[in-house]
């Protein structure tokens, strides 16, 4: 028996990258997005009464995965493999995802969300209440998840400084990248695109064009992001090619880091 199921709208957010987002909508912060319902489906009704509630589940298609695992590594990055069935892991035999997001408010055929887990161009399948007496279960274990031990994502006040003036240029996504994936297994060169700094034993891990400089302390089990840097040498900067569109940030980043007095050089 086959089924086939209609997209009901599409997801827009920031988040265009599968690491621009947390594993999970619980663990991304205060960012947000909207479901863009189809006009002409009569979903204008279907929506009565559903801003009554706080929560809400998004079904939708993982849309950019063509393929499923039996077996995944686990997004907690585990060194062993755990069944498909036992992880929240986009590679299903039904390419069916499921997201606890906050209701922000309803404007016709949008609905506005925060914390969720999705990229933007998501084709949402269903929209539900979240139901306190049904969907929480404080008591629930955890399985192989109640092995970890997440280490702690310092930002330096240099580092800080830097991301508050990336995020108010629209670069909202490094921050939550580097705490989700340096709460795991930080110097695993084989889950992160680490990098040594040449200027000293620091790490660096690398997001797109950008590049987080970060120390381990084993001892307390933390990790402290000292300063961010471009990801392009003087000579790349000059050249007129910009795959990315993103030269232009580089240079007024670069720019404000020399004027206000946080170079990292």
């Amino acid at each position: 028996m086959s089924m086939q199921f209609d997209p009901i709208g599409v997801f827009h957010c920031q988040e265009k990258y599968p690491y621009d987002v947390a594993r999970q909508g619980i663990l991304s912060g205060e960012n947000t997005g909207v479901v863009e319902l189809f006009p002409g489906k009569n979903f204008e009704q279907a929506l009565i009464a559903l801003d009554g509630f706080t929560h809400l589940w998004i079904l939708f298609s993982f849309h950019l995965n063509a393929h499923w695992k039996p077996m995944i590594s686990p997004p907690r990055h585990q060194k062993r493999k755990v069944g498909v069935f036992a992880s929240r892991a986009p590679y299903r035999p039904n390419p069916i995802g499921l997201s606890c997001v906050e209701l922000l408010e309803i404007r016709g055929l949008q609905v506005y969300v925060r914390g969720h887990d999705l990229l933007d161009d998501t084709p949402v399948l269903d929209l539900k209440p979240y139901l306190r007496y049904a969907d929480c279960h404080p008591d629930a274990g955890d399985g192989w998840l109640s092995e970890e031990e997440l280490y702690q994502v310092l930002f330096a006040p240099m580092a800080e400084r830097q991301l508050c003036w990336l995020e108010q240029q629209g670069l909202t996504c490094l921050r939550l990248f580097l705490i989700n994936q340096l709460q795991f297994e930080p110097a695993d060169s084989k889950r992160h695109r680490l990098l040594q700094n040449g200027e000293n034993a620091d790490l660096l891990l690398a997001y797109r064009t950008w590049r987080a400089e970060f120390q381990i302390d084993e001892s307390c089990r933390r990790v402290s992001v000292s300063r961010i840097l471009s990801g392009y040498s003087e000579k790349e900067l000059q050249d007129a090619k910009d795959p990315y569109q993103d030269k232009a940030l580089h240079h007024a980043f670069l720019r404000e880091v020399f004027a206000r007095g946080i170079d990292f050089c």
